[in-house]
């Protein structure tokens, strides 16, 4: 049927309904046909929950679905219509200050966002107004902010740096070593440095930057020169893991330099995808200039998110997990998980096949590279392999200068359990004994695709 035929649907010929490819339907079909298509239009996507490249919840109770839809149709924006929905997000801000160790007496400040992504943006966008406002208090030039960063950094924040217009200070990584450290910050921190951001759960390795290392130094450096610059913790994947499984970690405001903190609540927050937060140290952090009032749904409210309208249905979920699960069952959900990521990796590594590169196992991600001394196959082959399972791993080159290194990366979560991974793990190092017999063929992308590649295939 051509495309600009029209669509002349009876009862009986819905089965045999062509969808067009160009132009708008003419007409509509039946509520059971319209659903039909659109299931069988995605039975070949991946199944969810083999995806394991993905941080993103999969798996929600039928009590938190039954939220999800009663609150689908809510425009989380309308604090006016839904003044307990605005309630909810603000309880929750408090509670997020309080499990991050903010300063008691304080205002605590932050928002819900759409993902990490936003969340990072206006954590930026406080810290770029903030050094640009004291510098020409100073009068001083405010013209060539900087920001201070590892190798290991999210593709957010190169969007961030050339969106907003920062000068990107992005220090390398070195094989063996793929998190942002104090050394050779003396090359890339100066008086134009908005801030530095250290990763608390990084994409590539699951492992956390040397956050109270960078914080000493800042502090030496801020004794010798007199500049005092703040960190932001980009705690995406960590932020949701590091409170309930390491209580005396110090990772967050309890060291006067972190004045925001990020989280993706749709990660290890268990939230449905579409949620994230940013929290302040305290309510001047968030430069006022970055708030907005505005009246037109209602009565007048501020708004500081760089998303207007959206969806409310994450917002109420993630009121239901902190109410469901409280502390001692987000930690126990953590540490559940936590150990079935120690035993797959400890499966992968006993096969013979990989070597461990996070060396330090703080959330729930599996980094292994393949032993050098198999040389017919690679990472991507593995993971084309096992993709014939049904799973779905990440298979990838470090980011500079570690490019030499290949990883392949399983992102543990709560839905996996103890046979599951056992599973998984059999049918990864099966696909090795295959490739070991057969050889394989995949190639990694180009070195100069590198940061394209990591923002289609490591976002989530």
């Amino acid at each position: 049927m051509s495309d600009m035929q029209e669509h002349k649907v009876t009862p009986y010929d819905q089965f045999n309904y062509e969808v067009p490819e160009n132009v708008f339907p003419r007409e509509g079909i039946s509520a059971n046909a319209a659903a039909a298509i659109v299931i069988s239009d995605e039975w070949t996507d991946t199944n969810p929950m083999l995806n394991m490249s993905s941080f993103v919840t999969t798996f929600a109770e039928p009590e938190a679905r039954e939220v999800a839809a009663r609150n689908i149709f809510k425009n989380y924006i309308d604090h006016d219509m839904y003044p307990r929905l605005f309630a909810m997000e603000g309880r929750m801000v408090r509670w997020l200050h309080e499990l991050w160790n903010g300063p008691k007496g304080v205002e605590p400040y932050g928002t819900c966002t759409v993902g990490s992504s936003e969340a990072c943006m206006l954590g930026g966008l406080a810290h770029k107004w903030n050094w640009r406002q004291r510098r020409q208090a100073e009068g001083k030039d405010a013209t060539r902010p900087n920001m201070v960063t590892g190798g290991n950094v999210q593709i957010v924040w190169k969007k961030f740096l050339r969106y907003f217009d920062v000068e990107p200070r992005i220090v390398p990584l070195k094989p063996g070593n793929y998190c942002l450290t104090a050394e050779d910050l003396d090359k890339y921190v100066d008086e134009n440095t908005i801030c530095v951001v250290a990763i608390a759960g990084q994409t590539f390795t699951g492992e956390d930057d040397d956050i109270q290392g960078i914080h000493d130094w800042l502090d030496a450096y801020e004794k010798r020169t007199g500049i005092s610059i703040p960190m932001h913790i980009d705690g995406a994947s960590g932020g949701f893991v590091n409170p309930f499984l390491y209580p005396d970690y110090k990772w967050d405001f309890r060291l006067p330099r972190v004045q925001s903190i990020n989280a993706s609540g749709h990660k290890y927050g268990l939230t449905p995808p579409g949620l994230g937060w940013v929290v302040f140290r305290e309510r001047k952090i968030f430069n006022e200039e970055l708030v907005f009032y505005v009246n037109y749904l209602g009565g007048e409210m501020p708004t500081a998110t760089l998303n207007f309208s959206r969806n409310a249905f994450q917002v109420a979920v993630q009121y239901y997990q902190f109410l469901r699960l409280g502390f001692d069952g987000y930690k126990r959900v953590m540490q559940h998980t936590l150990d079935n990521a120690i035993f797959l990796r400890q499966q992968l590594v006993d096969s013979g096949y990989f070597d461990i590169m996070n060396t330090t196992q703080r959330i729930p991600v599996v980094a292994v590279t393949l032993n050098k001394k198999y040389k017919n196959f690679n990472e991507f082959d593995v993971s084309n392999k096992v993709r014939e399972k049904g799973w779905v791993l990440s298979a990838y080159t470090m980011p500079p200068n570690a490019e030499s290194v290949t990883s392949l990366r399983v992102v543990v979560r709560p839905h996996v359990n103890h046979n599951v991974a056992q599973l998984l793990a059999n049918d990864i190092i099966n696909a090795c004994k295959f490739l070991e017999a057969n050889g394989g063929n995949a190639k990694p992308p180009a070195l100069h695709k590198h940061a394209e590649a990591q923002s289609t295939s490591l976002k989530c």
